[in-house]
């Protein structure tokens, strides 16, 4: 069967589910992969096609406002004016046009006039034209580099021009290119072992003997990544408890509490539970772990990982965490995995960044800040709390842990550089003793972890 035909199961092709996930995540502010799961179920493909949707969903949207640059000089109004479903059907084409070579150019402008057909006949013309103008139009041209950087990079690589400003006052216009290329990378698909039922070796045997190809992580100890994408539910070792998924940045944070058996620990913001299992790991399921959330569906998350994992030391809990504290006791360690504005993990979540504003990130921080006082009180003397975010924003990360030391004489940072692998302490440790991996740095999720101990 043809890539983008219809499948005999789906009424839409390819393309046709694409448009309405598409249609979904602008006009409903629906995430995309969650649209996008909801789109399939709806509308079963074949295995190609749904490769297919699946990239031109993602492309589309990590591409939004450079398809837009390319679309605008063939409009007579701005592109906002047109009807939602005609806007997104010229984007997800432009991105066919522009970023993908396995389909025809002409097969791709044939299928959207076929599109505006069935939706509306009288502006297949209309489609029909545009695209053949960005065709002819040849390669994009975008400002100058040189004349004006912000631009050039918000367009080459698709981010916003605030944040790109934003991240060139932190980082350096260099390393924010770096970044802004690293987030439109395909994200690997990493699982960490559970050391309480098998060695990563075992690990990696196992998934051999299944049939896939995986190799050892170079950022955690913990850390298998898979050569490919797949449904990891389907896997024996998954099944039996050998393994969750996690992120490669993320499995840095729990080996930086250093929790021990027997310990009493919070996890503030647990859900869904890939720290926490880590943890309860690492203390070898002995001692007691908190681990709390705000959303009842997400704490069904945890004590669902933890049942498959075999831990018996989690103890799920529901609620803002402001209003458990009181309730909760003393505890040895505390993780605070704050709520953050993710621009970290932008490569699996490509709407983060059209969704995102700086007011956003001002929010977000008087939440943190809120967050790491009120936790801090529920740690004994001599206790570590470890506070972390999957964003690279300053204002969420070395700023909060500023502001935090200047009210609090009684916490000192203490180096993280005991617990990290040699290759990420090289290039991701601060001279303050946090730690900030950047997208580029490893291929992984953006991650701020900092370890204070209370005196």
């Amino acid at each position: 069967m043809a890539t983008g035909t219809r499948h005999r199961n789906s009424k839409l092709t390819a393309r046709e589910v694409a448009l309405e996930v598409l249609l979904a995540v602008d006009t409903q502010e629906a995430y995309s992969n969650l649209a996008l799961q909801s789109a399939l179920a709806r509308h079963p493909l074949s295995p190609k096609d749904t490769a297919l949707a699946t990239e031109i969903v993602y492309g589309t949207v990590q591409r939004l406002n450079t398809l837009d640059y390319r679309i605008l000089p063939f409009l007579k109004q701005p592109i906002g004016k047109l009807d939602p479903w005609v806007r997104n059907l010229l984007r997800l084409s432009a991105y066919q046009l522009d970023y993908l070579e396995r389909v025809p150019d002409f097969a791709i402008i044939n299928e959207a006039v076929e599109i505006a057909k069935r939706r509306n006949s009288r502006l297949s013309g209309f489609v029909n034209g545009v695209l053949r103008n960005l065709l002819r139009s040849g390669q994009a041209k975008y400002p100058s580099a040189a004349k004006d950087p912000l631009r050039h990079v918000s367009l080459l690589h698709s981010h916003p021009e605030w944040l790109v400003e934003e991240w060139a006052e932190q980082y350096g216009m260099e390393q924010t290119t770096a970044i802004c290329q690293a987030n439109n990378n395909r994200p690997s698909l990493s699982l960490r072992v559970n050391r309480l039922r098998n060695t990563r070796e075992d690990l990696l045997q196992a998934l051999a003997e299944e049939g896939m190809e995986a190799r050892p992580s170079d950022v955690s100890p913990d850390g298998v990544v898979l050569s490919a994408g797949m449904d990891v539910t389907r896997l024996q070792a998954f099944r039996d408890g050998r393994c969750t998924v996690q992120d490669e940045s993320s499995m840095l944070v729990a080996p930086c509490v250093d929790p021990q058996p027997g310990m009493r620990v919070l996890d503030a913001c647990a859900a869904p539970g890939g720290k926490t299992t880590h943890l309860a790991e690492l203390m070898r399921d002995q001692g007691e772990i908190v681990a709390a959330d705000i959303h009842p569906h997400k704490v069904e998350l945890i004590r669902t990982a933890t049942a498959r994992l075999g831990m018996q030391t989690v103890r799920p809990t529901t609620g803002d965490i402001l209003d458990l504290l009181p309730n909760l006791g003393m505890f040895d360690s505390i993780l605070l995995d704050a709520p953050c504005s993710g621009f970290g993990v932008i490569r699996r979540k490509p709407d983060i960044k059209w969704r995102k504003t700086q007011a956003d990130v001002e929010a977000i921080s008087g939440v943190q800040l809120d967050l790491i006082r009120k936790t801090a009180d529920a740690l004994r003397t001599g206790g570590v709390l470890v506070y972390s975010t999957c964003t690279i924003e300053e204002k969420e990360n070395g700023e909060i842990i500023r502001t935090f030391l200047k009210e609090r004489s009684d916490f000192r940072i203490e180096t993280l550089r005991p617990y990290l692998p040699e290759t990420v302490a090289a290039r991701s440790l601060s001279e303050e003793g946090w730690v900030q991996v950047l997208p580029h740095h490893f291929g992984t999720d953006g991650f701020f972890i900092c370890r204070l101990r209370k005196m």
